[in-house]
């Protein structure tokens, strides 16, 4: 049984014209993305986590912490569970911050949310357990049980690690490796020569 489609006849002119307005909107979107950086946020490169101002101050007090010796932002904000939960975390989470830049609604000092605390507390007893568990006999507390009163979340005792005291005004002067800008130099030019 052959199933048949009805044809949509498009004179050439339409063709044309559907065509350019496809390849300006494929454009449009390359070039959005170009300019978001888009494909710094697949790797695990810290930096990436700057391409937003709010964001400096968080790095640079981890760049100057213990853990920036050995862990990523990564390591610490998503899931390690499996890649597809890792990048659909990251994902979800970084829409989450771009509808919030877009909209101008974050705040100068960021808390985490539930469901990133979770991530971050399981990431924290991923890396310490052997501490908390063999030295310091804290035992396993994870972060539900920390939201019922059944024991304490990691930063509950540890609240300046890794970040320290965070705010926008406590880091001024932050040195973070602000992404160059996606301005062609062809227009910058143009725009200087005005």
């Amino acid at each position: 049984m052959k199933i048949k489609l009805p044809s949509i006849n498009l004179s050439r002119k339409a063709q044309i014209a559907l065509l350019v307005a496809c390849g300006a909107v494929v454009g449009a979107g390359a070039y959005f993305m170009y300019a978001l950086r888009f494909h710094t946020y697949l790797g695990n490169d810290p930096s990436a986590c700057v391409n937003c101002h709010i964001m400096a101050p968080y790095y640079d007090t981890w760049q100057h912490s213990s853990h920036a010796r050995n862990t990523t932002c990564n390591d610490c904000h998503v899931p390690h569970d499996n890649i597809v939960k890792k990048y659909f975390f990251k994902g979800k989470d970084g829409m989450g911050h771009v509808f919030a830049f877009l909209t101008r609604s974050e705040h100068d000092a960021i808390f985490a949310k539930d469901e990133s605390a979770e991530v971050i507390m399981e990431n924290c007893i991923r890396c310490h357990t052997q501490l908390n568990q063999e030295f310091v006999k804290t035992g396993r507390i994870d972060f539900m049980m920390a939201k019922k009163g059944e024991g304490k979340a990691c930063w509950d005792c540890h609240r300046n690690v890794p970040h320290g005291k965070v705010s926008l005004s406590s880091t001024q002067q932050a040195l973070v490796p602000y992404p160059p800008s996606p301005v062609p130099d062809w227009l910058n030019k143009a725009i200087k020569n005005k």
